[in-house]
């Protein structure tokens, strides 16, 4: 039998949550994978599943499914099929706020400005004989590489399967593709919410940012007389 619920706990980065149901007494675990219906998931969203026990980890849900809000008209027991119905003459109607886009979410300016930084230091370096023209081209594919791996992780991380270590992640980030990881991180929500990963993220752009620029700086003050 199916029962119904709502959400009252959602981790996209880790792609679990909790639902909570009258017909069951402890909070049942689901998966985003076993989720079929509108993205992103809503605390509070109504849902409606399959409930199993697995072992001694509790209740699980299975084909979880969007379910609309039950809302009845009283009189003469009609159902209201519209927000409208529900309103007095004369009312503006009330519409479900449209979710925010991808440019509207996302403000990466101060970002790219490091990231602007981060590419004239190279350009300097690059002009001043400290690095060959060819270094661009690897941070390009380093970068890429590092985009595929934040992808790959959120990937694994809604269907379980075996997850990119995060050294592996900061690594690519100190060896210069954290620009590529912080669009990953950026683009596909993933990372955002872990404090301990986005402090040890910053300390890698630290890092890197002042070894780049001490690797500039250094020649021309060793031969100051």
């Amino acid at each position: 039998m199916r029962k119904q619920g709502s959400v009252v706990q959602w981790n996209a980065d880790e792609g679990l949550g909790l639902i909570r149901s009258p017909q069951t007494a402890a909070f049942i675990r689901f998966h985003l994978r076993d989720y079929k219906g509108p993205l992103p998931i809503q605390i509070g969203q109504p849902v409606e599943f399959e409930e199993i026990v697995v072992g001694g980890r509790g209740p699980q849900a299975l084909q979880v499914k969007d379910r609309p809000a039950d809302i009845y008209f009283k009189s003469d027991v009609k159902v209201a099929s519209t927000m409208d119905e529900l309103l007095p003459a004369g009312r503006p109607s009330a519409r479900r706020p449209r979710p925010p886009s991808l440019l509207e979410r996302w403000h990466p300016w101060p970002e790219l400005g490091l990231v602007a930084v981060w590419l004239l230091m190279w350009l300097v370096g690059i002009a001043l004989g400290r690095f060959p023209w060819v270094v661009l081209v690897g941070l390009a594919l380093l970068n890429v590489v590092a985009l595929f791996a934040y992808w790959r992780d959120k990937h694994a991380a809604r269907n379980g399967d075996w997850r990119v270590q995060e050294s592996v992640l900061h690594g690519f980030a100190l060896m210069g593709g954290w620009p590529g990881a912080w669009f990953a991180q950026s683009v596909l929500r993933h990372k955002t919410r872990k404090p301990s990963f986005q402090l040890a993220f910053k300390a890698t752009i630290a890092l890197h940012c002042l070894a780049l620029l001490a690797w500039l700086i250094w020649p021309p003050f060793s031969r100051l007389p």
